[in-house]
């Protein structure tokens, strides 16, 4: 990542449908061992912790009633819902104007509502629409959304991302300010590469020490993971944490002057595997769990 690169402030309708990539997950073949591998190396990868998977959406809105619908869906219905399978870690998240743009939000992306849904196995994701489909109190607390007509539709378009855990960073770490309740923002950032190659190399950077100067810089990450399926593959996505704008901005200036930041980044083998960054700041509701 580079501290010069230009940023934007709103992501682009790149995102698929995140069924998608179990489809992708349940065709590939199961990753064979190395023949040659020591039995340490093979007692380490087995005692490697379990990645989690994510699901990212966005809900695009055309105007403020259908915001709140949709607001009112999130909190009433889905997030609930959710709990009550077992998932209990579910953000939901508007769209928070930074203090220093480049240029103004596009007002369709200042409506919109983000949601992280965290996974600890690909076959969590995949039970949640049956037992959506199966909570009767969800189906009522949803009926006010789903009864809309299709020459009204509520949102524009819901986006997806299907995504799974780095290695060095493998499930989720929620932020102090989360679990006491305390206001935060948040930075989501995401990393296109040109090549799987550059993008291995991008992912093996944050694995071996980028992940960790910003652990020493007090960036908060919320999560790291690679962006499975979606028009922007091969990708990745990051999110930060801070209690405020201006917190985070000296959490940035910190990294850059991070000397082990400053080594890693002069490193041939990792120079040239960005080739896009995007990013949007995002403030959680009242009833987000994260």
């Amino acid at each position: 990542m580079s501290m010069t690169q230009k940023t934007r402030h709103s992501l682009p309708a790149f995102l698929t449908v995140a069924a998608a990539a179990v489809l992708i997950l349940a065709c590939a073949p199961a990753e064979a061992p190395v023949a040659d591998a020591a039995p340490a190396d093979q007692a380490a990868a087995d005692s490697e912790p379990a990645r989690e998977y994510y699901e990212i959406r966005r809900y695009r809105l055309a105007d403020e009633d259908s915001r709140q619908t949709v607001l009112a869906y999130l909190e009433n219905a889905l997030v609930p819902a959710l709990n009550r399978a077992g998932i209990d870690r579910v953000g939901v998240f508007g769209v928070e104007p930074p203090a220093e743009a480049d240029e103004p939000v596009d007002p369709v992306d200042a409506l919109s509502l983000w949601a992280i849904i965290a996974f600890p196995t690909v076959e969590d994701f995949t039970a949640m629409k049956p037992a959506l489909e199966a909570d009767a109190a969800y189906l009522e607390a949803a009926a006010p959304m789903y009864a809309t007509p299709r020459q009204e539709p509520i949102y524009e378009r819901m986006e997806s991302w299907f995504l799974r855990a780095f290695k060095g960073m493998p499930v989720m770490a929620l932020p102090p300010q989360t679990v006491a309740g305390e206001d935060r923002i948040f930075e989501l950032r995401l990393y296109e590469s040109h090549n799987e190659e550059t993008a291995r190399r991008k992912v093996h950077m944050f694995d071996n020490g980028e992940i960790d100067i910003m652990r020493d810089v007090e960036m908060a990450p919320l999560l790291f993971a690679e962006l499975l399926v979606g028009e922007d593959v091969p990708a990745l996505v990051y999110i930060l944490s801070a209690s405020d704008m201006e917190a985070h901005r000296e959490h940035w200036q910190a990294f850059g002057g991070h000397p082990e930041w400053i080594r890693m980044r002069d490193m041939d083998y990792y120079k040239g595997t960005v080739s896009r960054i995007e990013n949007v700041f995002l403030r959680p509701t009242a009833f987000s769990q994260i």
